[in-house]
């Protein structure tokens, strides 16, 4: 399954293109405000189908050209503004190579309630927002494209390479060219900047922000799902399997989402295309059916898991709330036997 096609990958990616082009011009050429709005929305929803090209990309799934890829991926990710290099580091390197180990897999990662009792008023405010099932958009907007992806300060940057750097000019090069075309269309069309600005730029960066922190939230955070702070014990409970969720829906909304939702296959083999996600979940799920996680997707279900799931304690593996009251046990793993002479 684990074969990329080049002619494929490429009409996908000019098909998303030639969407995002077109709502994007939906928000400059349509006088009505509410169709500007709807149009900017769809803009930011396509803006995350293209980004998981640009995901595969980075993979190296989307093609079985190793160059191409990073071409493509580059230009896969200039509508999300999201520097590719940073991003593979901080996706490839540190989420996938140590997917819900504290310490290293810093997305989403859950406090213990020591960590957040020490926390200062406004930062635990923060937490509250996050976790409150109305913060993804803050989350990600703040702690993952600003802090460690967009110009990163030298703590949260991954070393000094130029490519940093240069991927990060390219995004705000692009951005420069996306607002100058949208304030070019207000004034031809005799529209308001600010407008055209706020519909064409503004909703769909936000919705977009809200959208991939939503994805991330409820791939990884579920009342079953644990968390580990010990490496020996992360290695030993399997966790490219155990820590990931395959989230269902009622709708095709997997499939407009690029299957991407197929997350466990993705996380056991990266080389995987996201057109075949889909065959390669079925098979995972064949093969370990009691250790897969399925969720059928539903707004309760998503409020409870943001009400349950605020901190985690490591060493019992449960979740608590803000309180330290424990609201939900997660799954504990059957360990496989650890390495002679290896610790805890």
């Amino acid at each position: 399954m684990a074969q990329g096609e080049t002619g494929r990958a490429i009409m996908l990616l000019f098909i998303d293109a030639a969407l995002w082009l077109a709502c994007i011009a939906g928000t400059i050429f349509v006088e009505n405000i509410l169709l500007k709005i709807i149009f900017g929305l769809v803009a930011g929803f396509v803006t995350g189908r293209i980004f998981i090209l640009g995901h595969d990309a980075c993979h190296q799934s989307f093609t079985p050209n190793r160059e191409l890829n990073k071409i493509l991926g580059r230009i896969a990710f200039l509508p999300s503004l999201t520097p590719y290099s940073l991003w593979d580091v901080g996706h490839n390197v540190v989420h996938h190579g140590q997917t819900n180990l504290k310490g290293f897999d810093f997305v989403w990662a859950p406090l213990s309630k020591e960590e957040f009792d020490a926390l200062p008023t406004w930062r635990k405010a923060l937490e509250h927002l996050y976790r409150s099932g109305w913060g993804p958009v803050f989350y990600y907007l703040i702690e993952i494209w600003w802090r460690r992806e967009y110009f990163p300060n030298a703590k949260n940057k991954p070393g000094d390479r130029p490519i940093f750097l240069k991927d990060n000019l390219l995004v705000t090069g692009f951005a420069i060219v996306w607002i100058a075309c949208l304030v070019a269309g207000a004034i031809t069309t005799g529209q308001s900047i600010w407008l055209g600005l706020i519909t064409g730029f503004v909703v769909p960066f936000l919705f977009w922000n809200g959208m991939i922190g939503f994805v991330v939230y409820v791939h990884h955070t579920h009342p079953s799902v644990s968390w580990y702070d010990k490496k020996s014990e992360w290695l030993r409970a399997q966790p490219f399997v155990s820590t990931t969720v395959h989230l269902t829906f009622n709708w095709i909304w997997g499939s407009l989402m690029h299957h991407i939702m197929e997350h466990t296959a993705h996380h056991v083999d990266m080389s995987v295309p996201l057109y075949r996600l889909q065959e390669a979940q079925n098979t995972l799920e064949t093969i370990l059916p009691d250790r897969i996680f399925v969720q059928k997707f539903s707004w309760n279900w998503y409020f409870d898991t943001a009400r349950k799931c605020k901190l985690y304690d490591f060493e019992n593996k449960a979740w608590l709330d803000f309180d330290g009251n424990k609201t939900a046990d997660s799954v504990r793993v059957v360990l496989s036997p650890a390495p002679v002479g290896q610790n805890g």
